[in-house]
């Protein structure tokens, strides 16, 4: 058939503002390109990729894959501080995530050695914020001590019992490189 096209097949009424030469899966899906490219634009911006540091977005966060060093560590301590405030977040949750995820690039540091690769995760939930790090050393876990934060017995630094303090119920899971550490700071 020659010169002839098809019409799409309406089989239920076109929605309220469709146009008569348009679907309606057509215009949902433009609508959702549009807005998915309206917040592609207002997210914060992020610091170009180097080696040791690749940062990338995420839903309402970011993930970085860095190589453990001073740099790289100032700059995602950095980022865990803005990048959930563009996002909702207040200055005290903000300035608790990047306390967390200071002492945990430490312990991973201290646990595997120096450029140790790592990532980290953090990102908005709601009003609170979400700080996941990776670390290749599956066998070597946090655990948490008996002995009270100020004791002269403390073996080590303070770093797990303030987690507690700052992310009751921060966990330990198997992750694709390791081991991941996960800790959820509720909105201050």
């Amino acid at each position: 058939m020659r010169g002839k096209t098809l019409s799409p097949i309406m089989t239920s009424p076109a929605p309220p503002g469709a146009r008569a030469d348009s679907s309606p899966d057509m215009d949902d899906m433009l609508r959702r390109t549009r807005m998915d490219d309206q917040r592609r634009s207002q997210r914060p911006a992020l610091p170009a990729c180097v080696p040791g540091l690749y940062v990338q977005h995420r839903d309402r966060g970011f993930v970085a894959h860095i190589t453990a060093s001073e740099v790289a560590f100032s700059t995602v301590r950095g980022l865990t501080v803005s990048v959930p405030m563009a996002y909702g977040a207040g200055q005290a949750t903000a300035d608790t995530a990047e306390w967390l995820v200071s002492e945990l690039l430490g312990n991973a540091v201290r646990a595997c050695g120096d450029h140790v690769p790592l990532v980290v995760e953090v990102y908005v939930t709601g009003r609170s914020v979400q700080v996941n790090v990776h670390d290749p050393a599956a066998d070597l876990l946090p655990h948490r001590s008996a002995v009270a934060m100020d004791s002269e017995t403390a073996e080590s630094g303070r770093g797990l019992g303030l987690l507690d303090m700052l992310a009751p119920g921060w966990d330990v899971v198997s992750s694709p490189v390791g081991k991941q550490i996960r800790c959820h700071i509720d909105a201050k």
